[in-house]
Formats: structure tokens, C-alpha cells, sequence
């Protein structure tokens, strides 16, 4: 191990790989504050939690909008809102900083977006959706996209209304993703077509 350590200035001048490498500071990750959080340019994207049951979940997914650096997140139905403890353990704060509210049902929300002329997307495995990867986002346009419920999905009334059902394409035994990944999944795809 000591002669590695010796050799470490030769190894890195001839191998620019082997130190290039190292985890970044908190400093050095340039972390918004919440107020900063809250007067940035928003990425044009809105999640619409359809009756999510756990609380880790919806933490989770704040978690994930915070990251994004999305517009807001419509809780819905059943979904918990903060504050709670269970929501707080995994949203570490993200609650504080993104933009959210409740609304009782998930379809008075979907035709409030459509009127302003939102597309809606419900994140589901029906008939007739479209592939993650195949999705043509439209720029410029506010992307509303509709979590649903751990067991049951989008309900069928919200996906009628919206105007693309999406797929995340899989390729495994289950065909089912835990919400809070799927939600991240497909922000990543959202995100990197309509950042800020």
C-alpha cells in the first residue's frame, strides 16, 4: 500500500483517471437555500400525486421535485400531505421548498390544467400509451404529469381525461415500479427536454 501512495503524483500524471475522481463538498455542490429555491426559474413540469397511500412515498417524490426543480406538486385524495414525520424522513426539507397544495379530487385538478392549455400526462400501463423513450415532449408547454396509486394506478377516470398516457418501458419479471421511482424516472426524461 506505501508504495502506491508514493507513486500516486506518477500513477495520476500518466493515468489522469486515477485521481480525477473524489466526492464533491457540501460547499462544492452549490445547494440552493429554500428562499433562493424559491425565486429560481422552475423547470415546467407539475406531478400530480392521484391517491399515493404512503407517506415515505410522498416524501420520496418531494425529494425528486426538489431535484428537478419543479413548479409544484398537487396532492390528491388520499395522498398525505405534510407536515408529518414519515413525510419528513424522506423528503429531508424538500417540503419546505416546493411549491405544493391539496385538492380532493384528482380530475378537478387534470381539467383545471387542460383548460390553460397544460398537457397531462398520466404515467400508466394502458392501451395505447407511449413509450417512455418514444415520447416527443412538447416544449415549451407545462407537462402535468399524474402519479397513481401504489396498488391501483392512475384511476381510470383521471387517465381518461389527460391527454397521453406514458409507459416506462421494462423489461423484467414484475412490470411494476414502487411510484416514487417511476416518479423518477420520468422527471429525469421531462427534465432533461425542458430544464430551466
Amino acid at each position: 500500500m506505501g508504495l502506491v501512495r508514493a507513486n500516486l503524483p506518477f500513477l495520476a500524471k500518466h493515468n489522469p483517471y486515477l485521481c480525477a475522481m473524489r466526492k464533491r463538498t457540501m460547499d462544492e455542490l452549490n445547494r440552493l437555500g429554500v428562499d433562493d429555491f424559491k425565486a429560481a426559474p422552475k423547470s415546467n413540469i407539475v406531478l400530480v400525486l392521484d391517491n399515493i397511500r404512503s407517506r415515505n412515498n410522498v416524501g420520496a417524490i418531494f425529494r425528486t421535485a426538489d431535484a428537478f426543480r419543479i413548479e409544484e406538486i398537487v396532492l390528491c385524495g388520499i395522498t398525505p400531505t405534510p407536515p408529518h414525520k414519515d413525510i419528513h424522513r424522506t423528503a429531508l426539507g424538500a417540503t419546505e421548498s416546493v411549491s405544493w397544495r391539496y385538492v380532493n379530487a384528482t380530475s378537478e385538478v387534470i381539467k383545471e390544467f387542460r383548460k390553460t392549455g397544460a398537457h397531462c400526462y398520466a404515467i400508466e400501463q394502458v392501451q395505447g400509451a407511449t413509450f417512455l423513450d418514444a415520447l416527443k415532449i412538447i416544449p415549451n408547454q407545462k407537462a402535468v404529469l399524474v402519479m397513481g396509486n401504489e396498488v391501483q394506478g392512475v384511476s381510470q377516470e383521471v387517465i381518461d381525461i389527460c391527454n397521453t398516457a406514458v409507459e416506462i418501458p421494462q423489461l423484467g419479471t414484475k412490470h411494476s415500479l414502487n411510484v416514487a421511482t417511476s416518479a423518477g424516472v420520468v422527471l429525469w426524461h421531462f427534465f432533461m427536454q425542458l430544464r430551466p
